[in-house]
């Protein structure tokens, strides 16, 4: 896994940076909160916004990069992460955020799905290699990205987005100096190429069990520090450690269940232990902090096998190409992320915290059926309409 050509170890490490503007405003909620005088509910379409135009903005990105190539579409993702966190750090309302974390979202779609790609393309070892490099730069990014914005949230709250656009910067150049150019594809994407790929049951089984799986996870990331009561450090520190979780997990553990369980056993098992976290997190709200701040951290190691083993079998259930597939997948999967946050927060806001997180688990025991009910599609390369 590490005898890598030093293009993966570019892609990964601008991957490291792109991933960590995920995490990096959930210590500063609180403050950007306080500082421009919204609402959580407000605040949280911060992740909204980012992550409805990353799932829209994904079904253009095969498009685009099949006629520029992956080289020239990971810069240009990365360049337009530079303009809008830099534009976000100059924000004066929470409407002016909200709209250049859209922008944001922009580029961190062509980057995102070209970057799982390329690593694919050019890493030693194939795809499933490509696939656990990948994930070890999500888990890192996502413990970094708190991390980060606690240091320098704990400062100033704009400082982190300034800091996002300075580590894109670097990646971006990066990606200039270490990633050859690459022939471009012999085919051409169409923009209505990741739909039809998601005719297939089995790619849009995975993707509808992982739509509502991520709705779990971005309650837990979106949600939770509004409830802690501490401070960006106390913030970050929490999250740091969740990030850890799902980076070693998804690396070191996910391989292993997998080989031992099968995916869809493996799968089913990890979202039903999530769930079990998530009905813990809604006892522990308003009750215990230790408790929901344990829990949090414990969900971290379940969330990092589960997107292992969400984009292995993305990748490998249909016989669409995997810069396709992964489109499509990735199309109805952000829209998760997207809805999760608002909607947590806004059930907090007119029910109670315990609420949010019930909806929460009940939505990852619709994913954990899902993957059940249609474990007989989820086998590898299976024909276009079985």
């Amino acid at each position: 896994m590490l005898k890598q050509p030093k293009a993966v170890w570019a892609v990964a490490f601008a991957a490291v940076f792109a991933f960590m503007g995920i995490g990096l405003v959930d210590p500063i909620l609180p403050a950007i909160a306080e500082n421009l005088d919204a609402t959580p509910s407000e605040v949280s379409l911060l992740f909204t916004s980012y992550f409805l135009v990353t799932a829209i903005a994904m079904l253009i990105t095969g498009f685009v990069s099949s006629r520029i190539g992956g080289k020239k579409t990971l810069l240009i993702g990365l360049g337009i992460i530079v303009v809008f966190s830099a534009l976000s750090g100059f924000s004066n309302t929470v409407d002016e955020l909200v709209g250049f974390r859209a922008g944001w979202g922009l580029g961190n779609a062509l980057f995102v799905a070209t970057s799982l790609a390329v690593m694919v393309g050019v890493a030693s070892g194939g795809a499933a290699t490509a696939i656990i490099l990948y994930e070890a730069a999500l888990g890192l990014g996502l413990s970094l990205g708190p991390l980060m914005g606690a240091l320098l949230g704990g400062w100033q709250w704009r400082a982190p987005f300034f800091g996002t656009a300075t580590a894109m910067a670097i990646a971006f150049i990066l990606v200039i100096v270490m990633l050859p150019k690459a022939p471009l594809p012999a085919t051409k994407t169409r923009l209505r190429d990741p739909l039809l790929a998601l005719g297939h049951k089995g790619l849009r089984t995975t993707a509808g069990s992982a739509l509502f799986y991520n709705y779990g996870f971005f309650t837990i990331l979106a949600f939770v520090p509004f409830i802690l009561g501490f401070d960006a450090y106390g913030i970050g520190a929490v999250f740091f450690g969740w990030g850890v979780a799902v980076a070693v997990f998804s690396v070191f553990v996910a391989p292993l269940v997998q080989r031992w369980f099968g995916p869809t056993r493996a799968l089913t098992g990890s979202l039903l232990g999530l769930m079990v976290i998530l009905i813990g997190l809604a006892l522990a709200a308003g009750h215990s902090v230790t408790t929901v701040v344990v829990l949090t951290v414990l969900s971290g190691a379940l969330l990092g096998i589960n997107n292992t083993l969400f984009t292995e079998m993305a990748m490998s259930v249909s016989d669409s190409p995997r810069p396709v597939a992964s489109a499509g997948y990735n199309f109805i999967r952000w829209m998760g992320g997207a809805l999760a946050p608002f909607m947590a927060a806004k059930i907090a806001e007119h029910v109670n915290a315990s609420a949010t997180f019930y909806v929460a688990a009940a939505a990852v025991l619709i994913s954990a059926v899902v993957i059940f009910a249609g474990r007989k599609l989820l086998t590898e390369h299976a024909p276009l309409g079985v």
